[in-house]
């Protein structure tokens, strides 16, 4: 695709602006030729060097929008900057009721900008919507397309030409952080951010069966501009991880090259040659297209190479959407099909997958093309760095590990009971039109808990939390009255995924690992030694399996039985004073539907 250079009769932006500033949109639009010559975009008009601050391109597309009936702009929500959230859909029957659409067409979900600096996909967009609109480029008649301008507004209004230090233009961009420095990119499922609030709304209200996310990145140097990162495809899962792996990408890659274009998996390598193969990525629910994927939309983020000239990355990331956009269109009906193939499946399962690794016994061989390596001692540290030669390029065979197996499971129950006072919780299920209902009066019940038996967490601050990981735990059925008011979720296949990615404490982006239980770690209560030890006599006395649990825990463990305060904290812990909330999950699995839990159906439907 070869961009319009602009001449003086086609700089429209900069007269739109005025336009704007000076008399408002009803008299601009009169000005306003719908003449495709006359759509200049702002990368364009600035030679394919330079990327359009937010306001530009907020106000292209209104333009466009008003112009043209096949375009739609909206605004959706708020962000962490104060601004709303935008969504603009390109429709050529001019219909922008996305649950009529659903029924009748297939819906691409466009997503750029969470990481400003990358703004790729920002300016391939803006042609991409031009040209369709204009008639540049033929409309899909079996799809609509929607998309996010700008997502991360905060970074992109923080503009420089510094925190990229890696990346081959723009001349200025945006930052990766957005208003409160948050990475957007680990926020689906936490949720800590307006945006990724707004965006769980939108995604919902368009219920996009294909979803794309434009990036920008380079952890080597090879020959590629263009790099796929489809959802991982088992953890997608049935017919729809089938055909995306056996049929979307092949035929995806292959009308590529017959364009002149290759591309390549996203190269899974830090700071070592990739020559040697390498693993395909694991799109946790933390990350867009992990998210996506908890409710069945097939995925895809692109990753053009950022040692490449920004002119050429924008331009192949504009083919790559171009024909995309055509594949959508061509197996529409089929794309659908496997959706709900794969939602069924998941519902007959009996257990979910908690955790994923890669197959090692498992993987496909692919020419890469990719540049010689030479290890040279570094002029700053002394050390050996590696370093590409781009005056030797390679084609060869490499390995591609891109299966993934379970690493751990749980048994899939019918339901789980979440106390009201988790009021974060319960809104963020909400926003995700999480069935839930409150339970109408106290009820006791026998119900399945867990206690927090081993974690881990990071060392340092990751994206506003101390994450933990390797979470454990042990199982035990007891009673638990349930309070009026708290609530009933059960199990059902739009929504099972993402209910048991939060709320499964062994997850790895589980909210308990995202620290929404903290407060559950610490103990409350104590004991004074001074006061304890009479009670404690008193306590073995009274419990002969006690004090013989006691006495073997002192004759096997010799540190035990020279430390006085861990004796007596250990009769403590296994004395009716040790508190129960410590370390005990306050959310609780049941796995029958009780017929004595009476809630309150239709009050708190979504």
């Amino acid at each position: 695709m070869n961009y319009r250079k602009p001449d003086a009769k086609r700089r429209l932006l900069p007269a739109l602006s005025l336009c704007l500033l000076s008399i408002g949109f009803h008299a601009c639009r009169q000005a306003v030729d719908t003449n495709p010559e006359n759509w200049t975009t702002p990368y364009e008009e600035m030679g394919g060097q330079k990327s359009p601050a937010y306001p530009e391109v907020i106000a292209y597309y209104l333009e466009l929008s008003k112009a043209f009936p096949s375009v739609n702009i909206q605004t959706l929500g708020s962000t962490d900057s104060g601004e709303p959230l935008h969504l603009v859909t390109f429709n050529p029957d001019g219909n922008f009721n996305f649950q009529k659409i659903g029924e009748e067409k297939a819906i691409i979900l466009l997503n750029n900008g969470i990481h400003p600096g990358e703004s790729d996909g920002i300016d391939a967009s803006m042609m991409l919507f031009r040209d369709l609109a204009t008639g540049q480029i033929e409309a899909p008649m079996n799809t609509v397309i929607a998309c996010i301008p700008v997502y991360n507004i905060g970074g992109a209004l923080n503009r420089n030409s510094t925190s990229r230090v890696n990346q081959n233009g723009p001349e200025e961009y945006g930052f990766r952080g957005n208003a409160r420095n948050y990475d957007l990119n680990r926020d689906f499922i936490k949720s800590d951010t307006k945006n990724a609030q707004t965006f769980a709304f939108i995604f919902h209200l368009v219920k996009p069966d294909f979803f794309i996310d434009t990036h920008v990145s380079n952890g080597a140097d090879y020959q590629y501009v263009l790099t796929h990162l489809f959802t991982q495809y088992d953890k997608l899962g049935g017919e729809a991880g089938f055909y995306l792996k056996q049929t979307f990408v092949p035929m995806l890659e292959q009308s590529l090259e017959q364009k002149g274009l290759d591309i390549t998996p996203y190269v899974n390598v830090y700071n070592r040659p990739p020559d040697e193969g390498f693993d395909q990525f694991l799109d946790n629910p933390r990350y867009s297209t992990g998210y996506t994927a908890l409710w069945g939309s097939l995925g895809l983020m692109i990753e053009t190479h950022m040692l490449k000239p920004y002119e050429t990355r924008v331009e192949q990331t504009y083919a790559l959407l171009q024909q995309l956009v055509r594949q959508v269109d061509q197996d529409y009906d089929q794309i659908k099909e496997v959706r709900h193939k794969s939602q069924q499946e998941w519902a007959q399962r009996s257990h979910y997958p908690l955790g994923w690794v890669v197959d090692t016994s498992s993987f496909s061989t692919r020419l890469f093309k990719g540049y010689e390596v030479d290890t040279i001692p570094s002029e700053i540290t002394g050390s050996p760095r590696l370093k590409y030669n781009q005056q030797q390029p390679f084609t060869k065979e490499i390995p591609f590990y891109d299966r993934f197996i379970p690493s751990d499971s749980v048994a899939i129950p019918a339901g789980y009971i979440l106390p009201a006072a988790y009021a974060k919780i319960v809104q963020l299920f909400q926003g995700n039109q999480v069935e839930m209902y409150p339970i109408a009066e106290d009820t006791l019940i026998q119900a399945t808990h867990y206690r927090i038996e081993n974690y881990q967490t990071r060392r340092n601050a990751y994206e506003g939390h101390y994450l933990h990981y390797g979470t454990q735990v042990s199982s035990f059925t007891d009673s638990k009255r349930v309070k009026k008011g708290d609530y009933w979720i059960p199990i059902s296949p739009k929504s099972m995924r993402y209910i048991l990615e939060c709320l499964e404490p062994e997850a790895v982006d589980s909210f308990f690992n995202w620290n929404y239980f903290d407060p559950i770690l610490q103990q409350k209560e104590g004991f004074s030694a001074y006061v304890f030890e009479d009670l404690a006599i008193e306590l073995l006395a009274k419990d002969a399996d006690l004090k013989s649990n006691f006495e073997q825990k002192k004759n096997e463990d010799p540190k035990f039985a020279q430390n006085a305060y861990a004796q007596l904290n250990w009769i403590f812990r296994n004395s009716e004073h040790y508190e129960k909330a410590h370390n005990r999950y306050p959310v609780i699995r049941v796995e029958k539907e009780s017929k004595h839990l009476s809630y309150l159906k239709g009050l708190e439907e979504n």
